[in-house]
């Protein structure tokens, strides 16, 4: 491997294989997580909803409160050091969870989980601050597809890992992943990293006026956890969706699985794609693209009539999914300086857990108020009130095909 891949072009070989397994390893147990909390004890059918809801919750909540926290020690000690310690912590944590039977355990693993969340956002930063500027839209493109094809192939896996083995034996492979990825991380990834000269105190007392353009910085945040909080607001009611639109007549759940995977197949495929386009032609001529295309095909799922049709505006939901993450996470990288990458990412995935957190809780909320098909108006009008947020705060925005760029 060394032969042939070198450089930085190494560091996006294995970190892609990183995030992937990472992805994977976080998305893999939400297909049986209620199963096994209702393994921890003899609950009501309102316990097993609360406790449920508490376990999903919890590593989200802790991801967003720490993840800046985890971002800015990786700025000071490297990224490098941070894929370390998530990919070890989550190997141990993940594998300890098939030998519970406690429900609170359960759920204080969790809580560790989000602790040792990091892996992701780090070993982006680390491609974004390792790769030439030219090639970093394209590098960072291709490594979404690692995690964003983990957490498609995730959640079948995991299913299919419980039916043939047991919930509890899935933990423990996902944990012995987590450590081949931890190996990996250790002996092939190369980060030239050199800590700021400045003295941490003056460097945290004028953090955010290191930012050229901090308003831009901030409209991007919240466009990440708007954008997610889009995704998952979907999440609650899919397979909900899916059962009314076939009439509760035939394979419901094997069809609401391939509609539910079919986002992240279309990311899979365009978010290299655009990531060369955006190094190209501009990146934000990419993100423009990305909301207007993502809230043209959200606005009729509310409509559709036919699973099939819901198939298809799905499946292009994963193409406006492969513009806006990827570019925005470009323009974060090029719009920071550089001994400050980690810190926007991490920063960047709180608010991305954020959005998890929010989409969840409204989509259950707008679906219990408007029905089903009001949970898709609902993503649609957030998504148009961020894009007109993003023209408002981003001048250069309104102008994407004229020759300057944010980027």
């Amino acid at each position: 491997m060394k032969g042939a891949l070198t450089g930085w072009r190494r560091n996006l070989a294995v970190l892609w294989l990183g995030t992937f397994i990472a992805g994977m390893g976080f998305s893999e147990v939400m297909p049986f997580l209620s199963l096994y909390v209702g393994q921890m004890g003899d609950f009501s059918k309102n316990e097993l909803t609360m406790y449920s809801g508490i376990t999903y919750a919890v590593t989200f909540f802790v991801v967003a409160v720490v993840s800046p926290l985890w971002g800015k020690l990786a700025d000071r000690r490297g990224r490098k050091i941070m894929l370390l310690r998530s990919s070890l912590g989550m190997a141990f944590v993940i594998g300890a969870m098939g030998f519970v039977h406690n429900i609170w355990i359960l759920i204080l693993l969790r809580f560790l989980q989000g602790l040792c969340a990091g892996y992701i956002p780090n070993a982006s930063a680390l491609i974004a601050t390792e790769t030439p500027k030219e090639s970093s839209g394209t590098a960072i493109g291709i490594l979404t597809t690692g995690y964003v094809s983990g957490n498609l192939i995730g959640p079948i896996l995991g299913g299919v890992l419980a039916q043939v083995f047991s919930i509890r034996l899935t933990f423990i492979i996902t944990g012995i992943l987590l450590l081949i990825v931890f190996v990996l991380s250790l002996t092939l990834v190369h980060e030239s990293f050199k800590p700021s000269d400045a003295p941490i105190a003056k460097r945290d007392g004028s953090l955010l006026s290191q930012f050229k353009n901090l308003t831009l910085i901030i409209t991007l945040l919240v466009s990440t956890m708007i954008i997610q909080m889009g995704n998952n607001s979907i999440t609650p009611i899919i397979s909900l969706y899916v059962k009314e639109l076939m009439h509760n007549v035939g394979p419901i759940t094997v069809v609401a699985g391939i509609i539910a995977a079919l986002p992240g197949i279309s990311t899979l495929l365009s978010a290299p794609r655009l990531g060369r386009l955006g190094d190209h032609r501009g990146a934000d001529r990419i993100l423009v693209f990305g909301f207007v295309f993502a809230i043209l095909m959200y606005f009729p799922q509310g409509f559709v009539s036919s699973v099939w049709t819901l198939g298809l505006l799905r499946f292009m939901i994963g193409i406006s999914d492969g513009a806006l993450f990827p570019t925005v996470q470009t323009l974060l990288s090029k719009n920071t300086p550089r001994e400050l990458t980690g810190t926007i990412f991490s920063w960047n995935q709180s608010f991305q857990a954020a959005g998890s957190m929010l989409g969840s809780l409204l989509g259950g909320a707008v679906s219990g108020w408007f029905d089903y098909n009001g949970v898709f108006i609902f993503t649609a009008l957030s998504l148009l009130l961020n894009f007109i947020g993003v023209l408002i705060f981003i001048p250069s925005m309104r102008h994407p095909f004229a020759k300057h760029s944010v980027d």
